[in-house]
């Protein structure tokens, strides 16, 4: 079930596509939301993105024995991040949550909390717990860190060092709205996250990445914890130290009228547009200091130090390392 914003009603909303839609991608001046952004004010409506509950005297312990991170005693209001993944060690869920004493909330990609749901409520066996989709009574915004607007009451809120993401009854999204400043689209909010050279699910994942190749070893996953799918593979590639892919941030040639999108090549500069791809481009996007950016997966064997184009237009593409090879 996708959901659409009342958020875009507000003046200059233009919709996002794809697996964002339901929400604005900018109101009119992309460049001014990523400055307020970074400045810490206004904030950003992702309230297209599920909303997953588990309660009940076992949820940590249990919650413990299924994530790749160590919740067993997550203190309340303590953020984490997490994920569930395949017995091959792939990524298939990628959790942010918190506990707030009595439930532990968690937001995840659009489209995919009915999954999450599944999986979970096929692990319950005789635990104590309740697993719901709350997507159509509550809503995810972001107040971008450094905010000093108020959350209102009712809200649960789970902090980190980006902002604090606000769970908020959908009905109180409005009102939320009028007093929380003025609002930034999804492609600021995603060329800050492209900046911070943080993963998506979707975007830096495909149905075979391991967490080593986006760097989610040091935020996602637990690597001292007890057994939990997949974590032979963790632990595997972990001591071995070679994972087949790596992500790398890209500094894009500005002349390009053209953003190389989701899935276009990225090859050696060498070889021309015609060469062999070493992987693709996760997510780009226009960023109001550096200018045309993206992260890209490719082959870990690739030169940290070579020069690549990526997309259709060979566009120019100066890599930052982001996972070591």
């Amino acid at each position: 079930m996708s959901f659409t914003s009342p958020l875009l009603s507000l003046p200059g909303a233009v919709p996002g596509e794809g697996r964002d839609e339901g929400v604005a991608a900018h109101y009119g001046d992309l460049f001014r939301e990523q400055r307020a952004l970074a400045d810490g004010s206004g904030f950003v409506d992702l309230s297209h993105r599920g909303v997953v509950t588990v309660s009940g005297a076992d949820r940590l312990s249990w919650l413990h024995l299924l994530l790749t991170q160590h919740v067993s005693e997550l203190a309340p209001g303590h953020a984490k991040e997490a994920l569930i993944l395949s017995a091959n060690g792939h990524i298939e869920h990628a959790l942010y949550l918190v506990d707030d004493g009595d439930t532990v909330w968690m937001h995840v990609e659009p489209g995919t909390q009915q999954a999450l749901v599944s999986y979970l409520e096929s692990m319950r066996f005789f635990y104590r717990v309740e697993v719901a989709d709350r997507t159509e009574e509550f809503a995810v915004v972001q107040l971008p860190a450094g905010s000093i607007a108020e959350t209102p009451g009712g809200a649960v809120v789970r902090e980190t060092a980006h902002g604090r993401d606000v769970f908020l009854p959908r009905p109180a999204l409005k009102s939320f709205a009028e007093a929380a400043g003025p609002p930034a689209g999804l492609l600021a909010y995603e060329a800050l996250r492209v900046e911070d050279r943080r993963p998506r699910l979707g975007w830096e994942t495909d149905h075979r990445t391991i967490p080593h190749e986006l760097g989610w070893l040091e935020t996602a996953v637990h690597l001292d914890k007890g057994c939990y799918r997949g974590q032979e593979t963790v632990a595997r590639v972990h001591n071995l130290g070679r994972p087949p892919r790596r992500l790398v941030f890209l500094h894009l040639d500005g002349s390009e009228v053209r953003l190389p999108v989701h899935g276009d090549a990225v090859r050696l500069a060498a070889d021309g547009p015609e060469g062999r791809q070493l992987g693709f481009v996760t997510t780009s996007a226009r960023h109001h200091e550096l200018g045309p950016i993206a992260l890209a997966l490719i082959k870990r064997n690739v030169p940290v130090d070579a020069e690549l184009i990526a997309g259709p237009e060979a566009t120019a593409a100066a890599q930052e390392v982001v996972v070591a090879p």
